[in-house]
């Protein structure tokens, strides 16, 4: 595994892989990685065959600063687990490279009003500046994203085609851990006691998925299942739990063709989000959590 600080140098990695007749994957991370970014790239080797993943702490899509200076960081470790991976170039730029003289930022309309947006003012303009930054960097065929992240993902996946990039972007199943928790890189925070409260949010989205089995389809029952058995499990706070058309992600009184619940949750200071995805399949319904 190759690894590059500069723009200059990536690209020039890239340039070479592509003479070479490679297809270039892409994983954007903000390292200390884990199980389910390692997934990421194994979605990315079935569209392409040279492996392109960053780490990058982005400032600007943090409305909390403290958020900022306790994020985990251990690059000696995300190396070592890439290099396994069989992650070709791994690009590491710092603030400085990334934001040389920034006058330039890109938002959007309406799909990051809700769920995280509403919550975290600020934090999708600076995601969809480093994305659309790291798009124009790699310039890869494709690029995949985590579920657990659906808001992200899926806006993502609309701003690639409102802006023209020619990147496939792959929004790949949420990998948890045995009991049910979503991985993340935020469970590292989590004290063992909230550790083994926190998996109600799982628990939860399993209660509501049970009620849609059985026919259940109104926003107002699924998610009073949902804030029930995650209080259950004495959270700080519940930030929210809604359910959004897929399309749109704007609220739904129902489910549709394609409908996600999801959830934000504190346990002691730490925001943990999951969500479950609904899709209509003939007279019924299948959920992907």
């Amino acid at each position: 595994m190759e690894i590059t600080h500069t723009i200059e140098d990536t690209r020039e990695k890239i340039k070479q892989a592509r003479t070479a007749g490679r297809k270039i994957g892409f994983v954007p991370t903000m390292g200390y990685l884990h199980r389910g970014h390692l997934s990421l790239v194994e979605e990315a080797r079935k569209l392409a065959d040279y492996q392109v993943m960053s780490i990058f702490v982005n400032r600007i899509q943090f409305n909390d600063p403290r958020d900022f200076d306790t994020y985990p960081r251990d690059l000696e470790r995300d190396f070592a687990m890439a290099r396994d991976a069989g992650v070709d170039l791994m690009f590491v730029p710092d603030d400085r490279e990334m934001y040389r003289n920034p006058l330039t930022c890109v938002d959007m309309e309406t799909l990051p009003e809700h769920l995280c947006g509403a919550a975290r003012p600020g934090h999708f303009r600076g995601v969809f500046t480093v994305v659309s930054k790291l798009f124009n960097i790699v310039q890869p065929d494709c690029a995949v994203f985590g579920q657990k992240d659906i808001q992200q993902a899926v806006s993502i996946e609309k701003m690639t085609v409102d802006l023209n990039f020619p990147v496939r972007v792959v929004i790949a199943p949420t990998v948890r851990e045995e009991d049910g928790l979503a991985m993340s890189s935020r469970n590292k925070r989590l004290s063992p006691e909230e550790r083994s409260r926190a998996t109600v949010i799982f628990r939860g989205l399993e209660a509501a998925r049970g009620l849609i089995s059985g026919g259940e389809k109104s926003a107002a029952v699924l998610l009073g299942m949902l804030r029930e058995v995650i209080e259950s499990g004495r959270p700080r706070a519940i930030d929210y739990t809604e359910m959004v058309d897929y399309e749109t992600l704007q609220p739904a009184d129902a489910l549709g063709e394609k409908s996600v619940i999801a959830a934000a949750v504190f346990f002691g200071n730490t925001r943990l989000i999951d969500n479950m995805l609904i899709l209509r399949e003939g007279p019924g319904y299948r959920c992907v959590y």
